[in-house]
């Protein structure tokens, strides 16, 4: 604990030093960028608006707004905006003006370097791409000096070497940067960072030099006004000045070839640079959940909007009322008397009548088996063909016979038949409509959609022999409830996270509330204030439910094929009855009915936080990539720190970091590392294997052994004969297994976000964990290593969402809504069984690729940290040799 706090006290000690020693114009750049973040929070948008006022937005450009040129880099858009660009900006431009001095900088910075990049972007975006895309932010000086500072090093160091063999330019390194920035930050400008590095690179070639002013002018004029004495921290034209970090000395590097590689090299070799990633990667992931946590907030989340035009939703009279309710009574007189009956006998009851209305029909079985349990049934289906189409396109309404509650749906079903009896009256459509009657929730609509794209397997799911054409939409009733409701839920959760478009369910928020005046609510929270707490309560549950990337209803399954699909679930009791719902279903129909195209202007990844707020993707991805980053940040440290030298090695080479030597080197040992690694990784099918196959009664054994298997294997690994003795090995053991987590991490977040930054944020103390051979490592920080290690490996994390997923799941949508509560306590008692079960279930049935993260990505690098953790303390360092290879 003293050492951390030693360590903590010393980067406190640093940083106040390093701030200290900025330069005059940088302190005052930096100063003015937090003013005006401050003014910009302080400030109702409705008083002033800053970003309006300052920002470099082409098509306003004139002569009375050319101030903007100078004004955009100053401000930003946020808080995490201004942070991103101090990191980035401050060393460079410290360094620039330590080389050139505070007036050429003063000059060229308010002056060329500003409006230079913002006359040739106004240019760009408004005569070449006809565009108008603003821009804010101090960036475009971070790419400029970038590439300023890149050609200057490309002078000294022209290539990095790989293998002894020159390889890549060294000027390419802002490119590389370019391009990265771009992935991880999508909502920057792409544009503007390429003309500030294109600017720099111009600069640091020397054509632009003589926008600087004379260095007569400036000593004339620091002379006449004695600025060195009046100003502290300015930096005189003649004040020969080196940057803090000692790359690459500050004035012209051509005269001083030789003294410039020895300084890069004592930076390489500089062991107090292997005490700074643990801080970047805690800052990676503090800001990520930081990140996550000011989404709810109105500047960073947007009002919902329909994007496809065509859709009109709540501009049509809807008609569904008056004797269709007696159709509808009638129906469900019919489908009360078949509660309890077979799949086959409610096919059989239901066929004739839906034959009556003149419709062809058609049923499908299918058979799957999962956990032991076989899931069997029969679907039953109906093709209402368009009278202005021609059979190409089609919208499906399905109503399972069950839930995913298990509870009859017994409004839904006569609902249905209802409204297909409606919809057979009228001529307006263009497209077909298919009644879809499936015994359950998910087995049923898994095997249909599979079966409709001749996705199936014959063995276990029957081929359709009635189809239609392609599907443009899906609307899923789930009433099981009896009597009137007070609003309508929506659930639009997919197979594996995947989302529906996000018009569809704005144009159903349209309709029910704003036609209908029906209540809509979103993740179970029946009671929205629109507040912060409850918005980042439905933001949390919806992450929560797309990490698991399970089926949350009949609509799941159509998603995968992009077919866009929601289920609407009445809940409370209020005035609203079953023909409210049918015109919410009719209105949304005969919106989809309009559709040209299939739905694609709209969103397909976003969080919603309430019905007309949501985060698209550019907005929340930036949270899961910094939290995938930690790990590669860490993992790139642990591989440099395997090729230094032992500890007394270290400390002798820090004590004499400012006199140049030769590179010293120690040569890695990869083979025993990958092969540890490796093997770890390959026992990772093991799990996946057996909790998907198992029988639900073996389930609570598998979980005791594979709960109990990591220590085990790390005590087996670390006494085998070919075991890891020294820290290098060790350090590459936790490299590997640290990229390979970042990287799969990284490109998970864009498939499944709440999956990636859940797994990462549950496998933090892997980054964290120390060496257990190293000299640094004592017996507390082992100790608490291994507590961490345990409390957040996967199965005990797996119980805890058990617990969750028992109560929200299960209980807690029941009690919420009114039902018994111990329903409720008996998931939460078996809920980690309930996880398994569904986790199986989703597998077979499903997709569902939850598992494959879980036991694939997340399991191999705890295994591989508790080797690391639980390793000898007798071994060898890495800087003896043994006897044998001295004696020969």
């Amino acid at each position: 604990m003293n050492s951390v706090t030693n360590s903590l006290k010393l980067s406190l000690g640093r940083t106040a030093t390093h701030i200290d020693r900025l330069p005059l114009f940088t302190r005052v750049v930096l100063v003015v960028m937090v003013t005006l973040e401050v003014l910009r929070v302080l400030f109702p948008r409705s008083w002033w608006d800053l970003e309006e006022w300052g920002r470099l937005e082409p098509d306003v450009m004139g002569i009375a707004t050319m101030y903007r040129t100078n004004t955009y880099p100053l401000i930003h858009t946020s808080a995490i905006h201004l942070i991103l660009n101090l990191i980035g900006l401050t060393p460079l431009l410290e360094r620039f003006e330590a080389s050139h001095g505070t007036l050429t900088s003063l000059a060229l910075f308010v002056g060329p370097l500003s409006t230079g990049p913002a006359l040739i972007y106004v240019v760009l975006e408004r005569f070449i791409l006809r565009m108008n895309t603003p821009i804010v932010g101090a960036s475009i000086w971070g790419f400029l000096l970038f590439g300023s500072e890149a050609i200057r090093h490309h002078k000294v160091t022209p290539y990095v070497v790989i293998a002894g063999k020159p390889t890549i330019p060294t000027w390419t390194a802002p490119i590389a940067v370019l391009f990265v920035a771009a992935l991880l930050l999508p909502g920057s400008s792409f544009l503007g960072h390429a003309i500030g590095l294109g600017v720099g690179y111009v600069y640091g070639l020397g054509y632009l030099k003589f926008l600087s002013p004379p260095d007569k002018i400036l000593r004339w004029i620091e002379g006449k006004l004695n600025l060195r004495v009046r100003l502290p921290h300015f930096v005189s034209v003649d004040q020969k000045t080196y940057g803090r970090f000692g790359v690459l000395p500050l004035t012209n590097l051509a005269p001083q070839p030789v003294v410039a590689p020895a300084t890069v090299m004592q930076l390489r070799r500089d062991p107090r640079l292997l005490k700074l990633p643990p801080y970047i990667s805690l800052l990676c992931i503090v800001i990520g959940v930081a990140w996550l946590f000011l989404l709810p907030l109105d500047q960073y989340s947007r009002r919902t909007y329909i994007s496809e035009n065509a859709l009109l939703p709540g501009q049509v009279h809807t008609y569904f009322s008056g004797s269709d309710q007696n159709v509808f009574r009638a129906y469900k007189h019919e489908v009360n008397e078949l509660v309890g009956k077979d799949n086959t006998a409610i096919n059989d009851k239901l066929e004739p009548i839906i034959k009556g209305l003149g419709l062809k029909t058609a049923r499908q079985n299918f058979t799957y088996h999962a956990a032991g349990q076989t899931f069997a049934g029969e679907n039953l289906y109906a093709i209402l063909q368009a009278p202005r189409g021609d059979a190409t396109e089609a919208i499906v309404l399905v109503a399972a016979w069950e839930n995913v509650r298990h509870e009859v749906n017994r409004n839904g079903v006569p609902l249905a038949l209802t409204l297909l009896r409606y919809f057979k009256r009228w001529s307006l459509w263009s497209k077909d409509i298919i009644l879809l009657l499936t015994p359950d929730s998910i087995a049923g609509p898994q095997a249909w959609v599979d079966a409709y794209h001749d996705a199936h397997d014959p063995a276990r799911v029957a081929s359709l022999p009635l189809k239609s054409g392609l599907l443009q939409g899906a609307i899923a009733i789930d009433y099981a409830q009896e009597g009137r409701f007070e609003s309508l839920h929506v659930v639009y959760d997919g197979v594996n996270g995947q989302l529906p478009n996000l018009d569809l369910i704005n144009s159903i928020v349209n309709i029910a509330g704003g036609q209908m005046g029906i209540g809509v609510a979103l993740q179970e929270m029946w009671h929205h204030n629109n507040g912060y707490q409850d918005r980042l309560s439905t933001m949390l549950r919806g992450m929560l439910k797309q990490g698991f990337g399970l089926a949350s209803g009949p609509h799941s399954s159509f998603i995968p094929y992009h077919v866009d699909a929601v289920t609407l679930r009445p809940f409370g009791e209020g005035w609203q009855d079953e023909m409210a719902l049918g015109r919410v279903v009719e209105g949304s129909f005969r919106s989809l009915n309009n559709l040209l195209e299939h739905l694609h202007q709209s969103f397909f990844f976003y969080l919603l936080m309430q019905r007309e707020r949501f985060v698209s993707i550019g907005t929340y991805l930036p949270s899961a990539m910094l939290v995938a980053a930690n790990f590669t940040i860490m993992a790139i440290a642990l591989w440099v720190k395997s090729g230094q030298p032992a500890s007394k090695t270290e400390k002798k080479a820090e004590k004499e970091v400012s006199t140049p030597s030769a590179p010293t080197t120690v040569e890695r040992d990869l083979f025993l590392p990958l092969g540890v690694v490796a093997l770890i990784q390959s026992l990772s099918v093991l799990p996946l294997y057996l909790f998907n196959h198992a029988l639900e009664t073996a389930l609570t054994l598998f979980f005791i052994v594979f709960t109990l298997l990591p220590s085990f294997l790390a005590h087996f690994l670390n006494n085998f004969p070919s075991t890891p003795t020294t820290p290098q090995q060790y350090d590459l053991i936790r490299s590997f297994s640290l990229l390979l987590l970042g990287m799969f991490l990284s490109t998970l977040a864009t498939l499944n976000f709440s999956l990636a930054l859940l797994v990462g944020v549950l496998a933090v103390p892997l980054t964290f964990v120390p060496n257990s051979i190293s000299p640094n490592s004592g017996l507390p920080s082992r100790v608490l290593a291994t507590i961490l290690l345990n409390v957040f490996n996967p199965t005990a994390v797996l119980v805890g969402l058990g617990l969750v997923y028992g109560w929200f799941g299960g209980g807690g949508v029941d009690a919420a809504a009114g039902a018994d509560v111990s329903n409720g306590v008996k998931w939460m008692t078996g809920g980690v069984w309930g996880v398994l079960r569904e986790a199986a279930v989703g597998w077979h049935v499903c997709g569902t690729y939850s598992p494959v993260v879980v036991w694939c990505v997340w399991w191999p690098a705890w295994v591989a940290a508790q080797v690391v953790v639980l390793g000898k303390k007798e071994v060898k360092t890495g800087s003896e040799v043994p006897r044998e290879k001295k004696d020969a």
